[in-house]
């Protein structure tokens, strides 16, 4: 048979589980507000910490017109410091070539140009057309997987009096969505291009515009085989180009880049009001490493160099 408890060891024994009931009440309303009370607000976390953006410099192979043959071109581009080049299809340069001179140089074909979207574009109101739209656009997927391209630069639409805005939208992604099974199987990704289409701005409009429309295109997408392929210039007149890279952020898979002047139109890399020192915090504020993709005027391998020599002084 137990022995009773003392009276007095029996009070203590309360008292203890009371004083932690007590500590365990004043706890759990630090951590649960109690009706009416307005609750604690979590710290905020810190922003994203910007990054030094990484920038691999490319042409289209098209502006390098000197008369050489293909791995010759490669070699002289290789030499001259670029990291890559963009081709055209359909046509263009011939992608068996192509693919060899890059295997044997280390000179990257990172993508392709969809040659025919000015022509032939995803939101004609032809059926037919817009079959062949897709049809080239597929082809072009192909060949980027082919040369060991990543993307297809694309315009994807084209606003005119008989397409206005709305239906461009509508039936240009009606179109896309068509493509992608296949961008997605061969791990190539559809970029649309910011050009001067009409499309996700108002052509005659003021220059403070934003691509708040290019993102939700996009995103209506809701795809990751889709993205932006931003072009830092071709909008300048529209608005501030390091604003539009924080709007697209992570939307932004490659860029182009020439130059804008307000006064006299597109000009060289560097001699334009490309806000270049913006441009590159951005960047870095997105955290972008990726291509750049020079597109101006073309010519020899002189040529060829003053243009990485412009693209090494506004991009680092």
């Amino acid at each position: 048979m137990s022995k009773p408890i003392a009276r007095r060891t029996l009070l203590k024994s309360a008292a203890a589980a009371a004083t932690g009931m007590l500590a365990m009440s004043s706890s759990t309303e630090a951590r649960i507000a109690r009706p009416g009370t307005i609750p604690a607000v979590p710290p905020v976390p810190p922003a994203p910490q910007a990054v030094k953006p990484v920038i691999y410099k490319s042409i289209k192979l098209g502006m390098f017109n000197e008369k050489l043959p293909i791995i010759e071109k490669f070699k002289v581009l290789k030499g001259l410091g670029y990291d890559g080049v963009e081709l055209d299809s359909p046509g263009g340069h011939d992608k068996k070539e192509c693919r060899k001179a890059s295997e044997e140089t280390g000179l990257l074909c990172h993508g392709i140009v969809c040659s025919t979207h000015w022509g032939t574009h995803h939101s004609d109101p032809s059926a037919e057309v817009r079959a062949k739209a897709l049809a080239d656009l597929e082809l072009a997927i192909r060949d980027t997987h082919y040369v060991g391209g990543t993307t297809v630069l694309l315009v994807p639409a084209v606003v005119t009096k008989d397409t206005p805005q709305e239906v461009a939208w509508t039936r240009s992604i009606e179109n896309i969505r068509k493509a992608i099974p296949l961008a997605a199987m061969l791990g190539v990704r559809i970029c649309m291009e910011n050009v001067w289409n009409r499309f996700n701005y108002v052509h005659d409009g003021p220059g403070d515009q934003t691509a708040e429309l290019w993102a939700k295109y996009v995103d209506e997408f809701n795809n990751p085989n889709i993205g932006m392929y931003f072009d830092f210039s071709n909008h300048r007149k529209y608005g501030k180009s390091e604003d539009w890279i924080r709007t697209l952020g992570k939307r932004i898979v490659k860029t182009d880049t020439k130059d804008f002047s307000l006064t006299k139109g597109f000009t060289e890399i560097g001699q334009g009001d490309v806000n270049w020192p913006e441009v590159r915090k951005a960047l870095g504020e997105i955290g972008y490493h990726g291509w750049c993709s020079a597109e101006v005027g073309g010519g020899d391998r002189k040529r060829m160099q003053t243009i990485k020599e412009q693209m090494d002084k506004v991009l680092g």
